[in-house]
């Protein structure tokens, strides 16, 4: 019963999360910062989304990789339609492609990281699994190469200085996606602050490999 309770709640909050990031992505930051144009390096999306991976580490902690992967698909399927209710069909599909292949790889790798200090595995696979996210769904979302997905953004393929600071320009959607890893990183390095306060609270349930020993 506690399980299934647990899991309902990771699987709202993941909706949640993963909802709320496809709208926001669609606003880059206003203003400026050291002469640099915001909209031209991030969208609101990036401070919300990497909340996504604390929420799958703590259920793989908790319950192992079997039932992360079921919070996964779980919070992909009911992100998804409601992701084609309040985005754009492209931005949709994007963040299903991406949200799935880098949750996926981020409980392999936490999973494989489990016994190590318990900061290793939820940093690391947080990490690895938003360099894939990130890399998909701009490419996705955004890219001319994959415009079967979808009309172009014509904001977003226009050009830009790279990161926003560099002499050469590239894409928008390509500063987007640096500047956007760029924070998940930041932000991922931030959510070993909850994971950490969680751990005694959310202990491994019996049987979970590495229980007890780090993460």
């Amino acid at each position: 019963m506690r399980m299934n309770r647990t899991t309902l709640v990771y699987i709202l909050l993941m909706t949640l999360v993963v909802v709320a990031s496809n709208i926001l992505v669609q606003y880059p930051l206003p203003g400026t910062f050291a002469g640099i144009n915001l909209a031209d390096l991030l969208t609101y999306g990036a401070f919300t989304y990497p909340v996504a991976f604390l929420i799958t580490d703590l259920t793989n902690r908790q319950f192992g990789p079997r039932v992360a992967r079921r919070v996964v698909a779980a919070g992909f399927a009911v992100a998804v339609i409601f992701s084609f209710a309040v985005a754009a069909p492209r931005i949709a599909i994007a963040s299903g492609s991406a949200f799935l292949a880098g949750q996926l790889l981020d409980i392999s790798v936490f999973n494989r990281l489990r016994r190590q200090s318990w900061w290793r595995a939820p940093l690391i696979a947080s990490l690895i699994g938003s360099a894939l996210d990130t890399a998909l769904f701009f490419s996705f979302a955004f890219a001319p190469a994959f415009v079967v997905f979808g009309p172009n953004d014509d904001f977003a393929i226009g050009s830009a200085p790279l990161f926003g600071a560099l002499a050469f320009e590239a894409p928008r959607w390509i500063s987007w996606a640096l500047g956007d890893f760029c924070v998940k990183v930041m932000v991922g390095v931030l959510m070993l602050l909850p994971y950490g306060a969680l751990m005694s609270t959310l202990k491994p349930m019996p049987g979970v490999g590495g229980a007890g020993k780090a993460a």
